[in-house]
């Protein structure tokens, strides 16, 4: 039984999702309306995860992914620990789908995500033809956030 996953951190990029899930096979692009991409975990290794934020949007890979591809997700995104799954609405092309999405435990405060990991995230992005100012706004509030704490 196949469900729809919602990218939006390093699983965008194309090479890394068909290493680690090789029978996942893409869905749609589509946008996560009044959510907001931010960077989270320990101070010096943060990752991708999004929060609610009226009136931003996240653009997103939703990828078809299988029970094995799930497992395999589960192990890198440390799911229950580190991330948790929820069900969120995406909008494709207008319409809205039900889809599962990881999102980092809310505890986690700011970090600064290592430059291979952004990489990821860039070329994610370049796959998919994806803005780039939604990264690049994403690692600012970071950037300031962690001042802020610091």
């Amino acid at each position: 039984m196949e469900k729809l996953y919602i990218a939006y951190g390093s699983n965008l990029n194309l090479h890394q999702m068909a290493a680690r899930c090789p029978s996942a096979t893409i869905y749609a692009t589509g946008l996560l309306h009044n959510w907001e991409l931010i960077f989270r975990g320990s101070p010096s290794n943060s990752h991708a995860t999004i929060r609610r934020c009226v009136g931003k949007t996240v653009p997103v890979l939703i990828w078809n992914i299988n029970p094995f591809d799930e497992k395999q997700l589960d192990i890198y995104e440390g799911y229950p620990i580190y991330y948790f799954k929820k069900d969120i609405m995406v909008d494709i092309n207008g319409k809205k789908k039900k889809a599962m999405v990881y999102i980092m435990d809310e505890n986690q405060n700011p970090g600064i995500p290592s430059h291979h990991y952004v990489q990821t995230i860039l070329q994610g992005y370049r796959d998919n033809n994806f803005n780039l100012e939604v990264l690049s706004n994403a690692l600012e509030i970071n950037s300031i956030e962690c001042r802020q704490i610091s």
